[in-house]
């Protein structure tokens, strides 16, 4: 077999190459590689704020007063004078009854009381005549002291006789229902026509005032102190954010806190009013309250994002000038919006890591893909 010349020189071509590369490795046979890159992460720088310190809570709206119009006297209901759903101001008319027979008892009772006045004026003149009589000698005292009684018996009668006229006067008023106070109506109960029972069950409707509203809501126990502490020093404001628009809450003030702690939740059940004049608020409607109770001046905030929870308490990741990740634990304090205060743990301009935190372990080495604006 005979070799050709080409294919000879490429062998030792080969073999040549082979005997450089080994050379050059330091006859380790693997290339060099690049370093590994940092783990990606977004960042913020920790800034100086001043944090309102507040309290939040989900609250339920009730109404400032409620009533439900019942009638006092039984009676068929003969007309209503308002929509469903209707405002009304106090006084004006909502229901009529069924004069006529509160009507003729009032009649009665005029005439039974004109009937017993003349007899009393009888009685009196009678009185007179017989004390005169006696002072003559002529009538005996028995007799005088018959009349007295009589006159007196009969007085008495007028008395009760213009209670009567009273009371059957107030049943005939009560056959108009007005509101007793200004608010919104509910839905009819009972429809014309009906039997109406006096202080019975349906109830005619219910008014609720929702101008102004209050919103009841309940703390931790562990607020009390602040809560007493704050509001001792002047009002509290409140703020609702109804569901429908976060961006533009409700402000009202703090107007009750509750004399005892729920021994069951431990928690303590506060009441704000807001004047609610737009409306917005509704009663049985829930609403997120915050109550602002003072300001933190020069706090170190990050964003909340950045604070972690672990086995040991919260902690945040700092990024060192070498680029590598520092897990600090921190004392996180009063929450405004996205933002968190740190009583400790963290220095105004220094570096947390906001997203990644996950793929980061004390001391390891990170890139910084995001900055958040102004960090």
């Amino acid at each position: 077999m005979k070799w050709k010349p080409f294919a000879v020189l490429t062998l030792a071509a080969m073999a040549l190459l082979l005997v450089s590369e080994g050379g050059c490795s330091g006859g380790s046979g693997t290339a060099a590689r690049p370093s590994d890159p940092g783990a990606p992460v977004t960042v913020a720088r920790a800034e100086t704020k001043n944090v309102p310190v507040e309290i939040h809570a989900i609250g339920q709206a009730q109404p400032y007063s409620t009533v439900s119009v019942k009638p006092q006297v039984t009676a068929q209901l003969m007309a209503i004078h308002f929509r469903e759903g209707q405002d009304v101001n106090k006084g004006d008319l909502l229901f009529t009854l069924d004069k006529q027979p509160f009507q003729s008892a009032l009649a009665q009772a005029q005439a039974t009381l004109a009937k017993d006045k003349a007899q009393a004026l009888n009685s009196a003149a009678q009185q007179q005549r017989y004390l005169k009589l006696l002072a003559a000698g002529i009538a005996s005292k028995e007799q005088t002291d018959q009349m007295e009684a009589q006159a007196d018996a009969d007085r008495a009668l007028v008395n009760a006789d213009t209670a009567a006229v009273e009371t059957a006067r107030l049943q005939l008023q009560y056959c108009t229902i007005t509101a007793p106070i200004s608010g919104r109506t509910g839905a009819l109960q009972v429809y014309p026509g009906n039997l109406v029972k006096a202080n019975d069950v349906p109830v005619l409707v219910v008014i609720n005032q929702v101008t102004p509203i209050y919103v009841d809501f309940s703390v931790p126990e562990a607020n009390l102190a602040s809560v007493t502490k704050y509001l001792a020093a002047g009002r509290l404001p409140v703020q609702g954010y109804t569901p429908d628009d976060v961006a533009h809450p409700e402000t009202g003030t703090l107007t009750f806190f509750d004399n005892t702690v729920d021994a069951a939740t431990g928690t303590l059940k506060l009441r704000a009013t807001f004047p609610n004049t737009d409306r917005r608020i509704w009663p049985g409607q829930f609403l997120n309250c915050v109550v602002r109770l003072s300001e933190e001046k020069n706090a170190v905030v990050v964003p909340s994002a950045a604070v972690q929870t672990g086995q040991k308490g919260q902690f945040v990741f700092v990024v060192k000038s070498d680029m590598t990740a520092d897990m600090r634990p921190v004392t996180a304090g009063a929450q405004h919006g996205n933002e968190t205060s740190i009583e400790k743990g963290v220095a105004p301009g220094e570096t947390v890591v906001t997203d990644g935190q996950v793929r980061l372990t004390p001391g390891a080495k990170v890139e910084v893909v995001h900055r958040a604006t102004g960090s």
